[in-house]
C-alpha cells in the first residue's frame, strides 16, 4: 500500500470514469479508511480550480500516487 500523509495532496494514478475523475486529477487526503473495494484507502476531497470542494469520495490507495516535483498542474472541465 502506498502510504501518504493525511491532509496532503496526491494524484490519481488511473481514470475513474464512474466518479468523473481522470488520471492526474489532484485530491486532498482527509482520512484513512477501507475503500469500497475492501482494500486500504483514503477519504478524499476533489477541489475545483478555485479551491472549493467539488466532490468527497473514498478511493483505494492503489489508485493514488504522490505528487512529484517534475509535474505541472493543469485544469479541465469537471465531469
Amino acid at each position: 500500500m502506498i502510504n501518504l500523509p493525511l491532509y496532503s495532496e496526491a494524484a490519481l494514478s488511473c481514470d475513474l470514469p464512474e466518479l468523473g475523475l481522470r488520471r492526474g486529477d489532484v485530491v486532498k487526503l482527509v482520512d484513512e479508511l477501507k475503500a469500497p473495494d475492501g482494500t486500504p484507502g483514503y477519504s478524499v476531497e476533489v477541489l475545483n480550480a478555485l479551491g472549493d470542494t467539488f466532490k468527497v469520495t473514498a478511493l483505494p490507495a492503489w489508485a493514488l500516487e504522490p505528487l512529484r516535483v517534475d509535474e505541472v498542474l493543469c485544469v479541465r472541465l469537471a465531469g
